[in-house]
């Protein structure tokens, strides 16, 4: 294989493994906002609202700790497929529950299995980055970095907008099923 298809076949990777961070973003920004409000309207006191993210937080922690050895030891792609399979679980967890299910223990679960996949994903997708960028030239592989942070950002934005929207429209657990369905096209395609 030649240099030139080599690094044609990195862009196509890059791009497939980017596209599925960016659905995982939109879905992740979604499910919070979707979380928040619904269980706002239902009348949890602020304290438990925000009890339900105590669990996404704790648990993106360790991710974080030991999602590189993990990668290390069973690979990037690995790690990014598990994301999204685990944020397709933790979504459906919502979704497909009854609603007498949706308390505060059980959504703060399924929140610590969102957290564990935003992170893996998240982070087996900028590692992807040097696959693209040249080797030694650590400003191009900044800047393809600091692109897909600054979208990641700008995409958890729509997310929340999406998630807002979705809730209005179709409600809660019709969203969670709809981002399921987006996250595990996302996983379909990349696989």
């Amino acid at each position: 294989m030649t240099a030139a298809a080599q690094r044609t076949g990195d862009l196509r990777n890059y791009v497939l493994v980017t596209g599925a961070y960016w659905a995982d973003t939109v879905a992740d920004g979604a499910i919070r906002l979707l979380v928040l409000f619904y269980f706002y309207e239902l009348g949890y006191s602020p304290l438990a609202v925000a009890s339900l993210f105590l669990f996404y937080e704790l648990f993106g922690i360790i991710t974080n700790l030991v999602g590189g050895f993990a990668a290390a030891r069973f690979g990037l792609k690995t790690t990014l497929f598990a994301g999204l399979g685990v944020q397709v679980v933790a979504l459906l967890m919502l979704g497909l529950a009854p609603e007498s299910l949706l308390v505060v223990p059980y959504v703060m679960a399924s929140q610590a299995l969102s957290g564990i996949a935003k992170d893996l994903t998240k982070m087996s997708s900028k590692s992807a980055v040097k696959l693209v960028a040249p080797a030694g030239d650590e400003g191009a592989l900044f800047r393809w970095v600091a692109v897909l942070t600054g979208s990641k950002n700008a995409l958890k934005g729509v997310g929340f907008f999406l998630g807002g929207l979705l809730l209005t429209v179709v409600g809660f657990q019709t969203a969670t099923l709809l981002l399921a369905g987006m996250v595990a096209t996302a996983l379909a395609v990349v696989s």
